[in-house]
């Protein structure tokens, strides 16, 4: 496994409010390796990003992780790294504020597009110098230097150069968005959390920009974990898919495994509620109901309400991991029985 570059272990993360606890994720389980690209998907409130915050240590002063989480980059549990028990909370560990040791990883090692682009850069600076700021703390170069590559990046994404000195409120929502994949592509990472990185583009610079990150990864073997509800980006850009529901991954494998062999109900009803611009015309199915309330979850399978194949023992007990197949797995009691009858054309 020597191309494995993240390796997350029962990975949990449980936020303290004040009637109890949000169970947001709770013990997630995936591998990523050097270059290739995950997708992560499930509907608001599943627990994606704070999956993406928990990798980076980026979370709030509420948020807590559970003992036995690993997040290991390159070597390197980062949940050891920056963590420590906490004194009040047996069984859990608090984040240590601007740990040093995490600043050296963060935006050289790995970055992160955020999906509030509106509110991810500071209004009062220039875009271009907080761009050209992340550069300097992490190289040794001039700012002449640090300039120019900005003005590359801006090119890449299709951000005219002579927009580089303007202020955030100067752009557009869209332009935010492109300025936050320039800088997080300015110091090529070897790994990128993309949390909805084409939210407030158009199809046409959509496709561009995807275009463009993906050719980066050819070249410099950047690692991507994309974060969306588009399931049609994440079969066009993804090596690997990993389906979340209510804090839990559902199921896992490759992008073909997961879209062509479903094994899940969940995954099944996502793609069922997606059009299919080359299938059969047919009407789309929503899925009924509504994610479960993460401070109180349901007993049982978490999606158990909402399953056409639920049964008794789905309300009542967690569903264990299944592996229907090298490297494909599924989180349902009835995922050997469900393998291979879920999807329809798609298995044809």
């Amino acid at each position: 496994m020597a191309n494995v570059l993240l390796d997350v272990k029962n990975l949990s993360v449980h936020y303290k409010i004040l009637s109890g606890w949000v169970y947001a994720v709770d013990g997630v389980n995936f591998k990523l390796e050097k270059g290739h690209t995950m997708g992560l998907v499930g509907e608001s409130g599943c627990g994606k990003t704070t999956t993406g915050y928990g990798i980076t240590q980026l979370l709030a002063s509420n948020a807590f992780i559970k003992e036995g989480s690993k997040v290991i980059f390159d070597g390197r549990d980062f949940v050891e790294m920056s963590t420590v028990p906490d004194k009040k909370l047996k069984g859990y560990r608090r984040i240590i504020e601007y740990h040093p040791e995490m600043r050296k990883y963060r935006w050289s090692r790995i970055s992160m597009i955020f999906q509030g682009a509106m509110n991810a850069f500071n209004p009062v600076y220039k875009v271009g110098d907080q761009i050209i700021e992340a550069i300097l703390t992490h190289e040794d170069i001039t700012e002449e230097e640090a300039r120019k590559r900005v003005e590359e990046l801006y090119k890449l994404v299709g951000i005219p150069v002579d927009r580089i000195d303007n202020y955030p409120h100067e752009y557009s929502g869209g332009m935010k968005q492109r300025a936050m994949i320039a800088m997080a592509l300015a110091l090529k990472p070897d790994l990128i959390i993309a949390d909805e990185p084409t939210t407030a583009l158009d199809v046409v610079t959509q496709d561009r920009i995807l275009g463009e990150m993906a050719n980066l990864q050819k070249k410099e073997k950047v690692a991507m974990i994309l974060i969306t509800h588009d399931v049609s980006v994440v079969a066009e850009m993804a090596d690997e898919i990993a389906v979340m529901y209510a804090g839990h991954l559902v199921e896992t494998g490759t992008t073909r495994q997961v879209f062509k062999e479903t094994a899940h109900p969940y995954m099944e009803a996502l793609l069922s509620a997606f059009p299919n611009i080359k299938g059969e015309k047919k009407r789309l199915k929503a899925i009924p109901g509504s994610p479960p309330d993460l401070s109180n979850p349901p007993k049982g399978c978490r999606f158990a309400p909402r399953c056409p194949y639920a049964k008794d023992i789905c309300l009542e007990e967690e569903p264990p991991v299944v592996e229907v197949a090298p490297g494909h797995f599924a989180k349902c009691h009835f995922a050997e029985e469900l393998y291979g009858e879920l999807g329809g054309e798609r298995n044809e």
